[in-house]
């Protein structure tokens, strides 16, 4: 692998992130070669349309979401990231099988994700984020 790809790549998980924070949906579904993301909950959002249905998902509940890249490295086909994920409580969220109205209450969770490439190519094939599920409910207080 070139030092270019490596870098190209490394941009891409860049522009992808700050995309996501400006809602910015196009922008995000063009760094993928094909939309996919594979969650800690075991949950899989495959191609466009069901990657667009998480975004509104996952908004929802936190329209201001955001993330600050801690560390970023690439590792052959994929580029490894630490971050916080930051957001403001102001929709309904689901917590324990109830559904919490939003409560105004800002968070900041440590957060890690894996965006894994196709090779010889700067598209993502497949974000995967590492969380645990009760840290933002969590830090809202709501458990």
């Amino acid at each position: 692998m070139t030092q270019d790809l490596a870098a190209r790549r490394l941009q891409t998980v860049r522009d992808h992130m700050a995309l996501e924070v400006t809602h910015d949906w196009d922008g995000v579904i063009a760094t993928f070669d094909h939309p996919r993301y594979e969650m800690a909950t075991g949950a899989v959002f495959d191609g466009e349309a069901a990657v667009r249905r998480y975004f509104d998902l996952s908004r929802t509940p936190f329209p201001d979401q955001g993330n600050e890249i801690i560390a970023i490295a690439h590792d052959g086909d994929s580029v490894l990231v630490e971050f916080w994920l930051t957001g403001t409580h102001t929709g309904p969220l689901r917590v324990a099988g109830k559904t919490v109205e939003g409560t105004g209450k800002a968070f900041k969770v440590r957060m890690a994700a894996s965006f894994e490439f196709a090779p010889n190519s700067d598209r993502i094939v497949c974000e995967r984020p590492y969380f645990d599920g009760t840290a933002v409910p969590r830090a809202l207080g709501l458990i």
